[in-house]
């Protein structure tokens, strides 16, 4: 199979971070962590109670550290480290899980738990701690003014030119993890499909875009992602005519 394909996009959502234990983000009862989602991941919430949504965000930065990555993110980042090819790992997720796995390159659409906006200045920093009133921007100096380096509803992502440029230029496209339900990354396997790629679903259950994809593959992404990954790469060991 893998003579087929040169150029590989990999869109994961947070089913993968899920197998490692981090909550996902839309529960059935609407709320996240028992928070309405409008109060602490839009920046209205965020100018209406600033504590609360640092709060939040701090006790989810600290629970990052009693996490590991799954081995979906293994997995792909084998893939990229291995492929004889392009790979573009673009993710949803906020978490840190996919360098830890040993990804060489991420492209963090939705913002990095990890990283500090400042309001100010508009410096993103590494920021490990706890984030309050009294943090101060490392490059201003001014104090008050960081809150967490994440994309809100109502917010434009990152990288979206960067996620544009591989999505046109691929001839493989994987989703792993995804619901479907969030644009702009729901639309991904459309602008995919009309560069003239394959696309391959890897899920639990069925996304809201699963009629887009050429193929689907239904179970756990840390027991199906690596069981797929092995093939692709044992089938180009055999193909490649180097000795």
């Amino acid at each position: 199979m893998s003579a087929r394909f040169s150029r590989i996009v990999i869109l994961t959502g947070a089913g993968v971070s899920a197998e490692s234990g981090v909550p996902t983000f839309r529960a059935s009862d609407g709320l996240w962590e028992n928070h309405r989602i409008e109060d602490v991941a839009s920046p209205e919430g965020f100018a209406r109670d600033p504590a609360l949504v640092q709060h939040f965000y701090n006790l989810r930065r600290a629970a990052l550290k009693t996490v590991q990555p799954n081995p979906a993110h293994l997995a792909i980042a084998r893939l990229q480290r291995e492929f004889d090819g392009e790979v573009t790992l673009i993710t949803q997720n906020v978490d840190d899980l996919h360098e830890r796995g040993g990804s060489p390159e991420v492209l963090h659409m939705h913002g990095e738990l990890l990283s500090a906006l400042c309001l100010q200045c508009g410096q993103r920093s590494s920021w490990d701690g706890g984030l309050g009133a009294d943090s101060i921007c490392r490059k201003c100096r001014h104090d008050g003014t960081l809150r967490p380096d994440i994309v809100w509803f109502g917010e434009m992502p990152y990288l979206q030119d960067e996620c544009l440029e591989a999505l046109h230029r691929a001839d493989l496209f994987l989703a792993i993890g995804t619901s479907g339900r969030v644009y702009p990354a729901a639309g991904f396997v459309a602008i995919a499909k009309r560069a003239g790629a394959h696309a391959i679903e890897f899920n639990l259950e069925p996304s809201d875009v699963s009629r887009d994809f050429d193929e689907h593959i239904s179970g756990p992404a840390g027991v199906e992602v690596p069981k797929w990954v092995d093939g692709l790469l044992k089938d180009s060991n055999r193909q490649d005519p180097r000795p």
